[in-house]
This record gives C-alpha cells, structure tokens and sequence, in this order.
C-alpha cells in the first residue's frame, strides 16, 4: 500500500481518512471482488499478505502491457528481443540485466528486482536514463552500496532496500526530497548519515541492525541530531536511543510505529514524555541495553496502542502496578515479551490484560510451572512460549483461554508432559511441540503409530493439526 501511496494512486477522498486508510480500502474491495484471495491477516484481523489467481495475474499481464503500464523481464528472448521503451513500470525476475540495461528507459516510473543476484554496474544505464523513476526496489537483492546514479533520481519516493547487505548511505542521500518511504530492514546499516533529516517528506523510516533476537531489536541504528524535523514521520523503526533523539522524537506526534533499542535508566523521562505525545501511536517497541532494567513505571500508553514489545528484565515488585495501568488499554490486543524475568508468581499479573489475542512469551519466563486459571486470557488466540528451560509443568484450568487457537512451545527441554487440562481447549486447531524434551515428542510419535488409545492421545483428539519439531535431528513432522 505504501508503494500505492508514492505512485500517486491513492488520493484522500475526504479529511476524516489518511491516504494508507483509504489505500487499505482498496485492498479490501480487490478481495471483496474475488480479484485477491488473502493469505495472511496480521493480529488485528487487516490484510498482510494477498495472492493473486493465476488467471487474474495472466488478464493483468497482458492489460498492463496493452496500456504500457507495466512489463515482467525474466531474460528469455534472445537478444534485443526485450525493451523497456514506453513502459511505466518494469519487474525484474532474473540475474541478466543485459538486454535491460540497453533499453532506454525514459518513461520508467518503478523498477522492482526480485533477484538475489544482480550486476549493479547494469542498472546504472536505467537508472541513469529514468528522471522520472519513483519507486525503486531492491528488496532480497545482494547489493553492498548503491550506485551514485541514484541520488540524482529528484522524483524518487520509494527506495525498497530490505534485506539487501546495504552498509551505509552516503550524505548525498539528501538530495532524494521527495523521499516518502526509506525501508532497509534487515539491511546492514547501522548508522544514518546527517543528511538524512533534510528529507522532510519521509513518512517512513525502517532500519535494522543484523544483531536481533527473534523479536526484539537489540542493537539499534544511530541516528544524527535534527529528527524533530521529519515531522511527517508516521513510521520509526530500530532506533539506538540517545537522550537528544528522545527529546527530538517528541515533536513526532504523527508516529503510528515506534521502536527504540538501547534504552537506558537516564532515558526513563525523555521517553515517557515522548511517547505520551504520540496520540496516534499503534506498534510500539522498547528494547533496553543488556545491563540495565526494563523501567516503564509512569510510561502512559495512548488508548490506540494495538501491539506491544518489551525487551528487558522487568522489575517483579512493580509487574502488578504496571499491568494494571495498561488494563484499561482496550486495543492492545499484542504483546511481546522477552527477557523478562516471569515467573510462577508474576506471570498472574498478566491476566489483567483481557483484550489480548496474541501473547509471546521468549526467554522471557524463568520459572519451572506454567498455570493458567479460569477466565484468564478470554479472547486470547495465539500463545507461544519458547526459551523456557526450567519450565516443566503446564497447567490448563476449565474456562481458560476458552478462544485459544494455536498454541507453541518452543525450546522447552524441560517439558515432558503434555499441558495438563489440555482438553479443556476446546477452539485449539493447531498445537506445535518445538525442541521440548525428546521423550515427550518421541512417545507422542510412537503413540500415534500404535493402536493403544493413550491418554495423551485422548488429551489431543480435538485438536486438528498437532506438529513435533525437533531441530538437531532434523525432524518436523505432523503426527495429526
């Protein structure tokens, strides 16, 4: 959507809705009208990822290339055979960039790569040859710097570089003014240039270091002083904290995604008063450095905050005072949780958080059982426990987490049971057992080849899929 938005497809209809609201629109009358078929919804129930039927992507093939709107290069043809000339958007699908980098390219408004590997030095005649290029991808490409040609593409407004090896922009970066959208996840980089607040048209801003943990960001991207003039930001992502960029942030008040790693104790009230005047704020992310506390007392969240991530030890003293602060949260419906230092006795002061449906829980439980009583996590649909290694009880009460869906468990080399109460899961359709004991998943698999109706078998009739992994030996299998 956010490519929709820089191409100029989506224009407000009316003041009460922003361009990604009225882009999200469109998406959902595509798969209203059978033109897209969902494949993944995100933990709000809104669109993640779409999939086109092969027929409807042949029929929009050809009408792309019928109105010169679009073409696919896949470096079939022979020689010459291939030309950009006339069209408006190119998608390219193999390494070859050689019958490409001949064709004149001056009407090209977006290049979208979706080859590992490719020869930088054949993009610079493209590039080199469209002014009016504003959409550039090379997202999952291997490309380590890009080429200066770039900087001089004045109408640019999508620059895609995630997951690319992509180590530093140059401070000429500046010259891209009407920039809309910067997206290196995954990416290299660990620092941006100064130039980069002389972008003043960014809306979003996605960086990542290579040092992450499966959810939570440790190491950050810095970032010069001068961010409180992106003033339109509504996205930034894996930042290293600092208190002149905590105190700059606060001007960001149109902020929907917020990540910031690094934190430190001396940065509790700079933070707190930021993200207090973040109104819009729906994804929120906090990762302190490794030696301190994770201190969130007096940190206010905004009632339109949907997803939650905390990476750091929490003080167990003040868990109750600072979950029940957030009860009230009716939208918060995700939340992270890693290194947290839970155990059988706090994990309680969660279950005053009744709106969650997605709650993930790595390394960040330390005790060795796991209860949940009856009415906790009433509309809760997706738990994962993992880095568990103490854990080896699970207790399942009637009339507990009576909406739950999927359940995982992984890395628990502890647990050699199955939850106890497990059956009392009636919504369960899929439960994964992920390098838990050896003996549990072993005599699980052996169960279901046998004609013996155990009781473990029993505990798991109702449940549709039921998955054992075991990593080292190269073992995932479905035994339900």
């Amino acid at each position: 959507m956010r490519q929709w938005i820089t191409a100029g497809f989506i224009t407000e209809k009316d003041e009460s809705k922003t361009l990604e609201e009225v882009a999200e629109g469109y998406l959902v009358e595509l798969v209203n009208r059978s033109l897209l078929r969902v494949v993944e919804r995100n933990h709000t129930g809104r669109l993640k990822c779409c999939q086109m039927h092969d027929v409807i992507r042949l029929l929009a093939l050809n009408k792309a290339k019928e109105e010169c709107f679009g073409k696919g290069y896949n470096g079939s043809g022979g020689t010459g055979a291939f030309s950009i000339e006339g069209a408006g958007r190119i998608s390219v699908q193999c390494g070859n960039l050689e019958q490409l980098s001949r064709s004149c390219a001056r009407h090209l408004r977006a290049l979208h790569v979706f080859e590992r590997y490719i020869n930088v030095d054949l993009l610079k005649p493209i590039i080199t040859s469209s002014n009016l290029l504003s959409t550039l991808d090379l997202q999952g490409t291997n490309i380590k710097m890009l080429p200066n040609e770039v900087f001089n593409l004045f109408n640019l407004r999508y620059l895609g570089l995630r997951n690319t090896e992509v180590e530093s922009l140059p401070e000429v970066v500046g010259r891209l003014q009407n920039l809309e959208v910067l997206d290196a996840l995954e990416s290299k980089l660990m620092y941006l240039p100064k130039s980069i607040v002389k972008l003043r048209k960014l809306r979003y801003l996605y960086v990542c270091t290579p040092a992450t943990s499966e959810t939570v960001t440790i190491g950050g991207v810095k970032v010069p002083n001068g961010m409180q003039h992106l003033a339109g930001l509504r996205a930034l992502q894996s930042i290293k904290a600092t208190p002149e960029f905590l105190r700059e942030v606060a001007a960001l008040t149109e902020l929907r995604t917020f990540d910031v790693c690094d934190v430190r104790r001396e940065h509790s009230a700079d933070l707190s008063n930021a993200i207090t005047k973040m109104s819009h704020l729906v994804h929120l992310g906090i990762a302190v450095a490794e030696d301190e506390l994770l201190r969130l007392e007096g940190l206010n969240l905004p009632p339109t905050l949907s997803m939650l991530t905390l990476g750091g030890q929490l003080e167990k003293t003040k868990m109750p005072q600072l979950f029940s602060s957030w009860s009230h949260l009716n939208s918060l419906t995700r939340l992270h949780l890693e290194f947290s230092n839970i155990d059988e006795q706090t994990l309680s002061c969660l279950f005053v958080l009744r709106g969650l449906r997605f709650l993930y829980l790595l390394k960040a439980f330390e005790g060795k059982r796991l209860d949940f009583y009856a009415g906790s996590f009433p509309k809760l649909r997706h738990l994962l426990i993992g880095y568990a290694s103490q854990l080896n009880q699970v207790g399942i009460e009637e009339g507990a987490m009576q909406n739950l869906v999927e359940l995982l468990f992984r890395d628990c080399p502890e647990l050699k049971f199955l939850p106890d109460g497990i059956e009392h899961l009636a919504a369960l359709e899929k439960l994964v057992l992920q390098d838990t004991s050896e003996e549990l998943i072993e005599k699980l698999r052996q169960k279901r080849d046998s004609d013996e109706c155990s009781q473990d078998v029993m505990k798991i009739n109702h449940i549709r899929n039921v998955t054992v992994v075991l990593s080292h030996k190269g073992l995932v299998e479905r035994i339900r």
